[in-house]
């Protein structure tokens, strides 16, 4: 089954990725043979993990817990959904400057 997943790293930062087979994933990333950013950063350890149906699904996921910001995906790691809308971040519309 396809998953994304939040690992953190040994510095405290938060890794989302997507595989298709969380434990094979894990066991790379703890071995050194994940992602570059994991390996300057062992140990990791798992913080949260979706299953998904498809694996477009999972990918999909992954793409959008990446460009949350920290508190975010925390709010998301701890199970508190009713914190992930404040938590958004501000968007400026069509016509106002972003200055």
């Amino acid at each position: 089954m396809p998953y994304m997943y939040i690992l953190e790293c040994r510095d405290r930062s938060l890794y989302v990725g997507s595989t298709l087979d969380l434990q094979r994933r894990l066991n790379q990333h703890q071995a050194g043979e994940g992602s570059l950013y994991t390996r300057s950063r062992l140990p990791v350890r798992l913080l949260y993990s979706e299953e998904f149906l498809r694996v477009d699904d999972a990918y999909r996921r992954e793409k959008q817990v990446q460009g949350w910001g920290r508190a975010k995906r925390l709010a998301l790691v701890k199970g508190r959904p009713e914190l992930l809308a404040p938590l958004a971040r501000k968007r400026w519309s069509d016509t106002s400057e972003p200055w």
